[in-house]
């Protein structure tokens, strides 16, 4: 069987997206983790079904590069609506549905994406590192030096560490970078390896290191794939709400596979 296939990119994660509203399409674990291998497939962080959904404009079916069906990925979601965009799917405000439930995006004049993420009730605190669920769940961990640090090796650790080798677990390194401004490297599960940018990963940063104690927060991210902004309002100690992710999402190339 033949299939088209897009590849799309935001600051750096990278996804296979298959048009899959006429149905049809069910794909193996075994074929998506070789289409998503960057030796012997096509090559990405992970795979998206572009589905539909009655009351939704599409549904977000995901995949992690080992080929099993996944968790929320923010960047992932930013990336298929814009692909949705391209394909003729043009709204003011898109409604669709993951497997964390609904959300909403918008595209701004500039090209980026901006997805609304669930809200976020409770931060785990782990001494001076923290856990929390923004669609994934997420380990942060503050360094310095970031740029040096040894992202793969330390984020194996954790994430086959007691307590997270089941499941596992996205472990993110953060540093402070002036104000407002967080520098944030990502070992991701499922990808078992460090990813030039996590959406969830990014978001999950940016609640815990909120500057403001209630109301109105922006912080900006970079990445070693780019820029990001997540914005949200602080409605208690550990409540989130009316959370952002934002930035760019940009079309690769297209393509066919023989699977």
């Amino acid at each position: 069987m033949n299939i088209t296939f897009y590849k799309y990119q935001g600051t750096g994660n990278d996804f296979i997206i298959i048009d899959n509203r006429a149905g049809g399409i069910n794909l193996t674990t075994a074929q998506v983790k070789k289409m998503c291998d960057r030796r012997f497939g096509i090559g990405a962080d992970g795979l998206m079904l572009l589905n539909t959904k009655a009351g939704y404009d599409f549904e977000m079916q995901y995949y992690n590069a080992d080929g099993n069906e996944s968790t929320m990925c923010g960047n992932g979601g930013r990336c298929l609506v814009k692909f949705a965009y391209h394909q003729g799917l043009r709204k003011s405000t898109y409604s669709f549905i993951a497997i964390d439930g609904t959300h909403q995006a918008t595209i701004d004049d500039n090209g980026w994406v901006n997805l609304k993420m669930q809200d976020v009730h409770g931060i785990r605190k782990l001494y001076t590192d923290s856990e929390l669920n923004t669609g994934s769940p997420h380990y942060i961990k503050p360094v310095t030096d970031l740029r040096r640090y040894d992202v793969y090796k330390e984020g194996k650790t954790i994430r086959n560490s007691n307590g997270y080798k089941e499941k596992g677990i996205n472990v993110n390194f953060v540093e402070e970078d002036g104000d407002d401004n967080l520098f944030v490297r990502t070992y991701e599960r499922g990808v078992e390896n460090e990813t030039l940018s996590c959406g969830t990963g990014v978001t999950a940063a940016a609640l815990v290191y909120a500057h403001n104690e209630a109301g109105f927060n922006r912080i900006d991210i970079t990445t070693l794939g780019g820029k990001l902004a997540v914005e949200f309002d602080k409605t208690g100690e550990e409540n989130f709400e009316n959370i952002w992710l934002c930035g760019p999402a940009e079309f690769v190339f297209k393509g066919t596979i023989e699977i």
